[in-house]
């Protein structure tokens, strides 16, 4: 209630009246990394930590909005000519001129907002930030004709057209469409979806942040999707979705060692998504959290994006008996997400805290998350 609260009084504050409030979701992903751009399946959920505005229209050509977190205070015109120079407000500006380009309705608005998603932990803010105000553009202006995935390919299209970052839709796509107690498995090849349940009782959730973001030299993701491109084209294939580990095998003298294993992660991905999809459905979650474990593992050795951090945080969270435990996002820094047995979780907080700050001279931050819905209107 604080959060809103603290928006309710800066609105009335600075506007002189009252607007409606949306929220919208940051994102977790329990497991499918680096199968986006592959054309495989991801499997996120939206969590209980959001971007929440409160927003009115104006009567004017004029956005002006107001962020708590940052204290600062933006206004523009909703011309291309009008982007704003500072980075949060070019996500709300390219919100606007994605919808106007679409053929959509957006006029001058006033806007005060504020979140909890962690920054830098790879709980995409941005995305939240994106979706919230697609969202409610929608409900204000456009009767809610928008429908949720163009919402969603909103977001995705700011990030590339306004904010330099070239992205995949899962961060949106989960913002979006979140829902209470549920995992998406989205198919990234024909943007298919289902709904899993994810009520895992006598377990938490826990994400467990290193606190480090390692620069590394050139472009790390960039060769690594060349790499599978390299193996998809000798095997004849599209992406590395339609390869087996048989393909790979029959090709393995032709292609580098690195080729070899960052494909055979992701074909390996793969299929720890189906098989975590079908584990949930009979509420078997110690096979869920063995596929975590062997994730983290493909991460680490086969497509070596994880660290030293993050792999001590795994070697902890085997130590300590977690159920599963894996790097989570692109890597290089970052946090595990863990699957912890609530009679573990005490310890393995205080273990984890202890010895990591111990071995590199700072704790690591803690977040439990819930399964939450995605973007909505408040009550």
């Amino acid at each position: 209630m604080e959060m809103k609260e603290r928006i309710k009084s800066e609105f009335e504050k600075r506007f002189g009246t009252d607007g409606t409030l949306y929220a919208s979701s940051g994102r977790i992903n329990l497991i499918g990394e680096h199968t986006d751009y592959n054309g495989g399946f991801v499997f996120p959920g939206a969590i209980d930590k959001c971007i929440m505005a409160e927003i009115k229209a104006n009567g004017t050509e004029r956005v002006r909005v107001f962020s708590i977190d940052i204290d600062e205070y933006v206004e523009f015109g909703l011309e291309e000519s009008d982007a704003p120079t500072q980075q949060w407000a070019r996500y709300i500006f390219g919100v606007c001129r994605e919808i106007i380009k679409r053929g959509g309705t957006v006029k001058g608005f006033d806007a005060v907002f504020a979140g909890n998603v962690p920054l830098g932990a790879g709980l995409s803010s941005s995305a939240a930030l994106e979706s919230v105000f697609a969202f409610a553009l929608n409900d204000m202006f456009n009767d809610n004709r928008i429908d949720k995935f163009e919402l969603a390919r909103i977001g995705q299209s700011t990030e590339h057209n306004y904010c330099g970052v070239k992205c995949g839709i899962m961060d949106q796509f989960a913002s979006i469409f979140g829902k209470e107690g549920h995992l998406m498995r989205l198919d990234c090849r024909s943007m298919e979806f289902e709904y899993f349940p994810f009520k895992p009782e006598g377990y938490k959730l826990v994400l467990v942040d290193s606190v480090v973001k390692h620069e590394l030299v050139g472009s790390p993701y960039n060769r690594r999707r060349e790499s599978c491109e390299r193996v998809a084209a000798k095997l004849g294939i599209e992406t590395l979705r339609d390869a087996t580990m048989e393909d790979l095998e029959r090709i393995k003298g032709e292609i580098s060692e690195e080729d070899y294993m960052r494909a055979r992660f992701v074909i390996g991905e793969k299929q720890r998504v189906l098989d975590v999809c079908d584990a949930l459905v009979k509420g078997d979650y110690e096979t869920v959290g063995a596929r975590m474990y062997e994730t983290h593992n493909g991460l680490s050795k086969d497509y070596e994006v994880s660290c030293e951090e993050l792999d001590y945080l795994n070697d902890i969270a085997k130590e300590c008996g977690v159920t599963g435990s894996r790097i989570m996002g692109g890597g290089f820094g970052g946090c595990t997400i863990n699957l912890v047995k609530d009679a573990l979780y005490d310890k393995f907080v205080k273990t984890a805290s202890e010895k990591f700050e111990a071995k590199y001279g700072h704790a690591p931050k803690i977040y439990d998350v819930v399964i939450s819905d995605g973007a909505h209107k408040c009550k």
